[in-house]
């Protein structure tokens, strides 16, 4: 009885062992990736100061966006400094400050991890001339320190949407006093490695 049952056992290993090379090895060329793109749009919302007194003026913007990015096949860690000097104060809030611009793309296709972790640390900038300007500077809260007078509130989950770019997530960071919007548009794009 245990002679028969060891050789059915000891049959069924060269049967099992006969599928095993035709399996597709882990990272193998041709499996499914992806890579993602990283584009901004700035906007301010209706009641922001700069639409009650600076319509049609002229003003710049820069920021500071904190990027992380890893998998296995890529390694991304930084700090992104956007840079808009040429804005004009829209006549109304439906439109933005700043157009959508892409701001970080991978280059390397690589497994499915997750989204890249992207926060909005401080945005800073002016609008109009001489005594007429107004200044923006917001920055993060920080444990131990005194609450910003414009706080930048960051990782404001978006509805998901889409365009002509494909299927994205969105996240904005909003100043508390200035009321302006940075939305960052994350789009994962299918790729094979």
């Amino acid at each position: 009885m245990r002679f028969r049952a060891v050789s059915c056992c000891l049959a069924l290993v060269p049967f099992a062992l006969g599928f095993a090379p035709s399996a597709k090895a882990f990272g193998a060329p041709g499996e499914l990736g992806i890579r993602h793109r990283i584009d901004v749009v700035v906007s301010a919302e209706p009641d922001a100061p700069i639409f009650q007194h600076f319509r049609s003026a002229k003003g710049e913007l820069t920021f500071t966006v904190r990027l992380s990015a890893n998998s296995r096949e890529s390694k991304f860690f930084g700090m992104l400094h956007p840079s808009f000097p040429d804005i004009t104060v829209p006549d109304s809030s439906g439109k933005p400050l700043v157009q959508q611009t892409k701001l970080w793309e991978e280059e390397v296709c690589h497994q499915r991890r997750g989204l890249p972790k992207v926060t909005v640390t401080q945005l800073s900038g002016h609008f109009g001339e001489g005594e007429e300007r107004i200044e923006i500077s917001a920055i993060n809260r920080h444990i131990g320190l005194l609450v910003p007078p414009d706080e930048l509130t960051p990782g404001i989950k978006l509805d998901q949407g889409s365009d002509d770019l494909g299927v994205f997530y969105a996240f904005r960071a909003q100043t508390r006093n200035s009321r302006l919007n940075v939305d960052l548009k994350i789009y994962p794009i299918d790729c094979f490695f």
